[in-house]
């Protein structure tokens, strides 16, 4: 059973930094892909980033590229999302998602992703 656990979250000041954490378990010897999604207030659900577990291939949203590095430890089971330079509209529920690599035609890099983790709050104040 694939298993998702998201940590990291938390409040910051505009300008600061977060790492998110991810942890990733029941694909077994399958490759997979990892993503993170955002939810803010009165605002679409949106795409953030996401990395492959077989190459290490990844993908980020206009919005947050060269902010934010999605990596992975395949040691640990871990994807991490470290965010930099952090801006009010930055604040929202961020998710971890996971699904197979052999459904990344329909997957990958945007989704819809299969499996979820509960939601950690990023509240970045100005």
């Amino acid at each position: 059973e694939v298993q998702l656990q998201a940590s990291g979250g938390g409040l910051v000041q505009a300008g600061g930094s977060l790492r998110l954490s991810c942890a990733v378990s029941g694909f077994g010897s399958e490759d997979y892909a990892v993503g993170w999604f955002r939810k803010a207030p009165r605002k679409e659900r949106e795409f953030v980033s996401s990395i492959a577990s077989n190459d290490g291939r990844t993908y980020y949203a206009e919005s947050v590229k060269g902010r934010f590095t999605i990596s992975s430890d395949n040691d640990k089971n871990a994807v991490y999302l470290q965010m930099n330079s952090l801006e009010p509209e930055d604040t929202a529920v961020y998710y971890c998602v996971a699904d197979y690599l052999r459904y990344a035609r329909y997957v990958w890099p945007r989704g819809p992703y299969s499996y979820w983790a509960e939601g950690t709050q990023v509240t970045v104040s100005s």
